[in-house]
């Protein structure tokens, strides 16, 4: 491995105007596709295999015209007070708003309030159901401008009236926090350098890749579905990896010019040192990106699979285009006062001598290795403790103060909290020995369960075969209450099938959560081993050792535990809401993100681990004793690995702020994903787990030893390869400059 990294960075450093024309080639492709290829993306949620997913592919087949797969719009009006909703100026006010939406030729269905039951008890709070034809993301403007103008007519005339649903919602806005985040980078990688040369090469190679995947992945939407978080999640994740696996390299770089290389000569053995432990740390995200197709969620699988091609295009630009740009900045990656000295032949003896910060911290670490390691341990495990009361859902609260927000309380408010999670039940008659007999008897059983506050008459469709009846929870749709009547309905659902052949069917956003939570629930331990044991797998063969990787795996646990303590706290407790922007919109954490978050964040563990691990065991290898190769290699790879956790830190922080709910929620966990495994599980735990160990941390078994391959990742064999040649000591044509 190191040997062909090695060649294939001399390679892409003499040749580096063709390789650097090929990569923006590429760009320039991918854009020119991009603009023209491209197709919608989608909000719908499939979930292949379940009740709630098979009852809205019943409904699409047989009941197109309920909609469930379209753009809606829930219409909630209060009338003025002192007044009613029965009073004749008000009712003909509402039916001119009904008139109006049914004229638009993209309406399927506009319910009558008086009609339909929409009017509340008090008579004071209405709402009528807009369905529409075509998907959110594909309604014309002349349909939402139609809604508009409808509903300011109808304010104008007295009715406070506010709008729900996703067919006014619009795609989120372009977000300054990835530009924040860049620019914050570009200052950590300046301030790590001391180089403005060596701090724009990362960040040049992470754009153009990124901009390379992102057009890839904007392609693929016109010839597949992808969801519309797809793009902006591969984009979080590739800009963060490919400017880290960037950096680890380039500061390889100068540390290989430090040393006396020639220019390309250090590019080789760059690429073959930190380059090898950048292919095994990109291997490890991939395999956590790529396996979440075990959970059979095409969504997240779209979402994994498109993320995991951003980390492969940051893994490949950084062992191709970033040396070709090596190549055009020899030399002046270094400071100016470094490159005076070398090039009058001095050694920078000085940076050797002197003891950094990260030697000193990894000294007293070992020194007090045991407080160190239970103080982190007891901290992270605390900080894990509100995990254990998590609560999943598909839905997030509306943003305070909008439309969407006001009609979701005036409905609370008028019809009581389970109206804003109505269950969808689908009953198919088409077996049925009477069907007439078949719906009255479901809307009998459904009326009769507990915690029911209202049941609409069976709809049907016009084949006369499928019907849908609306039960109203009375507790409110995050309760345990509802999902208990999720489960009531159908286990009477049984029953019904046997007493007249129909059969019954739950579904909506309430039921939809829970087969999500008992899908991620059930996919959740093959899941684990897969990516786990796969990571292990790799992690041995870098390490040529047990107790690393495991010491890796245990952290990480801890890790994402903490992490998962931290999201709760702040999403469903409402910690900190008020500076993140997020008062009102606490409560539950998207159901997606805890399986989402584990594979990622061990996939990210795993790359510090890589890094700065593998330059502890560089020391061992090379003859230093186990505490000593501890300090060596930590105070070789913590700053870097320190450079490396802000920028992460930095990029996804930079989502929190405007994004939906499943990305704000994401780019927050990463952030202290990031923040807890880099600072206290790789650069606390385990120098302190690594000092305990001693020796032993090394172990492997010589039967395995003889059966796995070595990968070389401490470039073993390319020092020994570089040592019988006199190349690593005659300088080419590339002189070093000042």
């Amino acid at each position: 491995m190191s040997i062909f990294l090695y060649k294939l960075s001399r390679l892409a450093f003499r040749r580096r105007w063709a390789m650097v024309g090929f990569w923006v080639v590429l760009l320039v492709a991918g854009g020119v596709g991009a603009a023209t290829l491209s197709g919608p993306t989608v909000n719908t949620l499939s979930i292949p295999g379940t009740e709630s997913q098979a009852a809205q592919d019943l409904l699409a087949e047989r009941f197109p015209e309920s909609s469930t797969g379209g753009a809606s719009a829930r219409i909630v009006f209060e009338s003025p007070a002192g007044t009613t909703l029965a009073d004749p100026a008000i009712r003909q006010s509402v039916s001119e708003l009904v008139s109006a939406l049914g004229k638009d030729p993209e309406v399927a269905a506009v319910s009558d309030p008086y009609a339909s039951g929409g009017v509340s008890p008090t008579g004071t709070i209405g709402y009528m159901q807009v369905s529409y034809t075509a998907d959110s993301m594909d309604l014309p403007d002349s349909s939402k401008e139609l809604l508009e103008s409808a509903v300011h007519d109808a304010s104008d005339s007295g009715l406070a009236v506010d709008v729900a649903g996703n067919v006014l919602m619009e795609s989120s806005a372009e977000s300054m926090g990835e530009v924040i985040g860049v620019a914050i980078a570009a200052v950590v990688l300046t301030v790590t350098f001391g180089s403005l040369v060596a701090a724009g090469l990362p960040l040049i190679s992470a754009l153009i890749g990124i901009g390379i995947a992102i057009c890839t992945i904007t392609i693929a939407t016109g010839f597949i579905e992808l969801g519309s978080s797809t793009t902006v999640l591969a984009m979080m994740l590739g800009l963060a990896v490919a400017i880290d696996y960037s950096l680890f390299i380039v500061s390889r770089y100068r540390s290989e010019l430090r040393d006396g290389h020639d220019p390309e000569i250090a590019a080789g053995r760059a690429a073959g040192t930190a380059g090898s432990a950048v292919v095994f740390a990109g291997l490890t995200v991939l395999i956590a990106l790529a396996g979440l197709f075990v959970v059979n969620i095409p969504f997240l699988t779209s979402m994994g699979l498109a993320a995991a091609f951003a980390v492969a295009v940051a893994v490949v630009i950084s062992l191709t285009l970033l040396p070709a740009t090596l190549g055009f900045a020899g030399s002046r990656v270094l400071s100016r006062s470094d490159r005076r000295l070398l090039a009058s032949g001095g050694e920078l003896t000085h940076r050797k001598q002197s003891e950094g910060a990260g030697s000193r911290w990894a000294k007293f670490v070992i020194r007090r290795r045991v407080p160190v390691l239970l103080a982190s341990v007891l901290g992270l495990g605390l900080l894990a403790i509100p995990t254990f009361g998590i609560n999943l859902s598909l839905a997030s609260p509306p943003v305070p103060d909008t439309t969407a927000a006001r009609a979701t309380d005036r409905l609370s408010e008028g019809f009581g909290a389970g109206f804003s999670g109505p269950l969808m039940v689908v009953v198919d008659v088409a077996d049925a020995t009477d069907p007439a007999a078949a719906l009255s008897g479901a809307q009998e059983k459904l009326g009769a369960l507990p915690d029911v506050a209202a049941v609409t008459p069976p709809a049907l469709n016009q084949a006369g075969d499928t019907a849908v009846i609306t039960v109203v929870p009375s507790s409110g749709p995050e309760t345990e209450a509802t999902k208990a009547l999720v489960a009531d309905i159908r286990e009477v659902a049984g029953s019904l099938t046997d007493e007249t052949g129909a059969t019954m069917s739950v579904t909506g956003q309430t039921a939809l959560t829970i087969d999500v939570s008992d899908r991620l629930a059930d996919a959740l331990v093959p899941y684990l081993a897969l990516v786990v044991g796969l990571a292990f797998i790799l992690l041995m063969l870098v390490f040529r050792s047990i107790l690393v990787p495991l010491k890796a795996t245990l952290g990480f646990l801890l890790s994402i535990g903490a992490t998962f303590g931290v999201l709760v706290a702040i999403f469903q407790w409402g910690w900190f809401a008020g500076i993140l922007g997020i008062e009102g919109q606490t409560g539950s954490i998207v159901a997606m993100l805890p399986i989402f978050m584990i594979g990622i964040v061990f996939g990210l563990a795993m790359d510090y681990q890589v890094f700065l691990v593998t330059r502890m065991r560089e020391a061992f290898v090379h003859g230093d004793g186990p505490d000593e190769a501890v300090v060596k290699g930590f105070d070789q790879g913590a700053r870097v690995v320190t450079a490396a956790a802000l920028i992460m830190i930095a990029v996804f922080a930079g989502f929190i702020f405007g994004g939906d709910a499943f990305i704000m929620q994401i780019g927050l966990g990463l952030s202290f994903a990031v923040l807890f495994d880099a600072f206290v599980i790789r650069m606390t735990v385990v120098p302190a787990v690594m000092s305990l160990l001693g020796s032993k941390a090394w172990w492997f078994p010589s039967w395995l030893d003889r059966l796995v391959p070595n990968v070389d990742v401490e470039g073993e064999q390319l020092t020994a390869l570089l040592a019988d040649s006199k190349e690593s000591s005659e300088p080419t044509s590339d002189k070093l400059s000042v």
